[in-house]
């Protein structure tokens, strides 16, 4: 019997050199596959084909809307949302849309008075409001006039 202390062995550090290997490996390769357009998107354009297809898009034009001083009821007291926005709209129709805009004010208007106040404040409640808006003023322009409702600014006071 030895009275010498047994010291335990020492843990190799060969798995740990391998896992970061690897893990440097897989960051550098994600990294090339997104800044090449492989994964996530089409890398950067520099194709003349391509440049060419996205200025021949259709012509739009915008069709700015009045801004509008919603009135909220809350139990403490009253807030206000101010509201303004632009129409995406096809060339053809923005006279048209242009006529119509006190019966679009008039939807909106009603539709955001409408609205309660915790939804307003829940960020992720803009995408559905814009949305449900978006529906609302197609039906008074009439369907393939307004190709989207563009929020400017929507700031609850």
């Amino acid at each position: 019997m030895s009275d010498e202390p047994q010291t335990p062995k020492k843990s190799s550090k060969k798995p740990l050199m391998i896992g970061l290997a690897l893990a440097l490996l897989g960051g550098g390769g994600g990294f090339f596959a997104v800044q090449s357009g492989v994964i996530g998107g089409a890398g950067p354009v520099e194709d003349h084909a391509q440049i060419a297809a996205v200025s021949d898009s259709p012509k739009l034009s915008f069709v700015p809307l009045d801004p509008l001083i919603v009135s909220l009821a809350r139990e403490g007291g009253r807030d206000h949302l101010r509201f303004s926005a632009q129409l995406e709209v096809v060339p053809e129709f923005a006279n048209e849309v242009e006529a119509v805009k006190p019966r679009i004010v008039d939807v909106l208007n009603g539709y955001l008075r409408a609205v309660e106040v915790a939804q307003l404040e829940d960020p992720a409640a803009l995408i559905r409001l814009r949305a449900q808006m978006l529906r609302r003023i197609q039906i008074v322009t009439g369907e393939g006039r307004v190709r989207d409702l563009l929020i400017m600014e929507f700031v609850l006071s």
